[in-house]
Parts: structure tokens; C-alpha cells; sequence
């Protein structure tokens, strides 16, 4: 599903080049939860980054799908994106005049679904993370977990093959964080979904398939647990 091979992203900042990335290879299979483990300003943010095409490498190739992002012009990568991509974000940023419903079948505007459409599968979404008493529910309605949740369906309404995650319970408690965790890996392998999950929690990088450690922009570190 994704093969990295001689990743490189070096930023300027003022005379001083700093390898963000120094030469990443690795491949992840469909249908695997993998964690990306590392300190701040370890590397695996950027990693993510360049995984989701959301920012160009240096040097080397990113394959997604059978696609080459790194070649890939904007507008090109948006398509992709949408029709690829699912993302669940720390800060959930689910918006406020918007019910669960509402803010889960938002992303299926962008492919011109239908609202009928649009409706029906977010109804299902919010099932699936077990949400249906909160359909109608505001952000400001609901716990951190249950918006999180939300913030899970939204992903998951577009079908996507690949989940990006980037310390997706960094606001929430470590009760909530396991539950949401948990959810999060017995949905994907239900779909047979790719999950990438950025994190500095070893606890949480638990729950994953395989666990890659990142740190000076270098793999040091890639253990497939046994299941």
C-alpha cells in the first residue's frame, strides 16, 4: 500500500541545513495498523507529512496505491487526497454549527455526493463508532472522546484505503485514549483499511500491528508484533 525508498527532507534555516528526514526506506502492507514513534522534532511528523503528500520531499519517492505522490502537482494531489485519504486529527476539528451528521458527511461534499447520500453514510459512520444517540449532537454537546469518535466516522465516511493519524488522543484522557484506540483498530482491520498513526505515547504505539521508531530523521527501529 505504501513504499518509501531514499526519503530526504532537508530545511533551510538561515545558513544551517537540517535533515528533517535522512534517508527513509519502508514499506507498509494493506490492511496494517502501524504507530510512528518518535521525540519532538524526531522526524515522524514530517514523515506523515510526506506520506499524505502534504509536503514535497527532497529527495526520494513516496508510492502510494501504485502512485508516485512526489510527482504529483497540486491540484493532482487534492484528487488524491480525496479519494485515497481519510485524516483523523488531534484537535478533532469538527465545526461547531454543525451536528455529528453534519460534520461526518461534510467531506463527501467535496466528491459531489448527493445529500441523501451524503446523510445515509454518515448515519452508518457514526454506527459504526457507536455514536448513534449522538447523531443530532453538537461539538459542544459532546466529550472529547465522543467528538474524537466523530472525528473517526469523518475518516471512515470516505471509504479511504489509508488512514493518517497524527497523535489522534493527544487531548483526551488515558481511559478515553484506550477506548478510542481500541475502536480505531477494530474498525480498520473490519475494513481492511491501512492505518498510520504518528505518536510519542509507547502505550498507545502498543495497540499497532507494527511499530517503527523514528528519531534524527532515521528509522532505528521497525518490530512487527505477533498477534
Amino acid at each position: 500500500m505504501i513504499d518509501v525508498k531514499s526519503l530526504y527532507k532537508v530545511f533551510k534555516i538561515g545558513d544551517t541545513k537540517v535533515r528533517a528526514l535522512n534517508g527513509v526506506d519502508l514499506t507498509i502492507y494493506r490492511g496494517e495498523f502501524c504507530a510512528v514513534v518518535g521525540t519532538s522534532g524526531s522526524g515522524k511528523s514530517t514523515l506523515l507529512n510526506m506520506l499524505a503528500g502534504l509536503e514535497k520531499p527532497t529527495k526520494g519517492e513516496v508510492v502510494i496505491a501504485g502512485s508516485h505522490i512526489e510527482r504529483m502537482n497540486e491540484n493532482q494531489l487534492v484528487c488524491f487526497r480525496r479519494e485515497h485519504v481519510g485524516f483523523i486529527f488531534q484537535s478533532f476539528n469538527l465545526l461547531g454549527t454543525m451536528d455529528a451528521v453534519e460534520n461526518v458527511a461534510l467531506p463527501l461534499t467535496f466528491r459531489g455526493v448527493d445529500r441523501k447520500t451524503r446523510r445515509e453514510k454518515a448515519v452508518k459512520a457514526l454506527k459504526l463508532v457507536g455514536l448513534a444517540r449522538h447523531m443530532t449532537h453538537k461539538p459542544t454537546q459532546m466529550s472529547g472522546g465522543q467528538q474524537q469518535r466523530v472525528g473517526v466516522a469523518r475518516a471512515l465516511v470516505l471509504e479511504p484505503e489509508i488512514i493518517f493519524a497524527d497523535e489522534p488522543t493527544g487531548n483526551l484522557d488515558s481511559n478515553t485514549s484506550k477506548e478510542v484506540l481500541e475502536l480505531m483498530r477494530k474498525v480498520v482491520r473490519e475494513q481492511n483499511q491501512t492505518l498510520v498513526m504518528v505518536t510519542h505515547d509507547n502505550y498507545l504505539a502498543s495497540f499497532a500491528d507494527r511499530i517503527i521508531r523514528i528519531k534524527d530523521g532515521k528509522i532505528v527501529e521497525n518490530e512487527e508484533k505477533k498477534q
